[in-house]
């Protein structure tokens, strides 16, 4: 009897998800962040009856400090996609965990003026994410008086990361 084998079909998966891909388009949560593409009729069904609680492990940042940290608006396609599909906003929950490299995208534009000499690309990306409902800062050099108002300063990334898993975030990391 032949050994059933799922990674196959898992790229399988994946392939006909890419092929099914027609628009892009982004909201209803976050407008002007986070497009997503539009899935016509996946074969893996999204369950919109369940929450959806994720934590965002951030820890890298672009090297030029005037692009958007893609792994941040991560969280704003996460929030559209299901929201497009069906999952009520009042499921989903998401938290980001930004650490190492990222802690520079969650200063004020006045701090990261004065250490890039540019605005912060990521200000109205964690606004609007704040707005849908650490260990690195100080070994960075960043003071808490200088953070995006919103933004909440914790024991350490691992600490939150744990805190989070423990209360039934799913860790989403890459």
């Amino acid at each position: 009897m032949p050994q059933f084998n799922p990674i196959p079909l898992f790229l399988g998966f994946i392939l006909s998800l890419s092929l099914g891909a027609q628009s892009k388009k982004a909201g209803p949560i976050i407008s002007d962040f986070g497009e997503v593409w539009t899935i016509n009729a996946p074969d893996f069904k999204t369950d919109t009856s369940m929450d959806f609680k994720a934590v965002f492990d951030i820890m890298n940042s672009p090297d030029d400090p005037s692009k958007l940290n893609t792994t941040i608006e991560t969280a704003a396609r996460f929030l559209n996609m299901h929201a497009q599909n069906s999952v009520p906003v009042e499921q989903l929950k998401v938290a980001l965990v930004i650490h190492n490299k990222a802690s520079k995208d969650i200063i004020t534009n006045k701090a990261y003026r004065t250490r890039y000499g540019t605005d912060n690309p990521n200000i109205e990306l964690i606004k609007a994410l704040l707005a849908s409902g650490g260990q690195s800062s100080m070994a960075r050099g960043i003071a808490k008086e200088e953070l995006i108002d919103g933004v909440q300063l914790s024991l350490s990334a691992m600490t939150a990361l744990i805190q989070f898993q423990n209360n039934d975030y799913k860790l989403i990391k890459f």
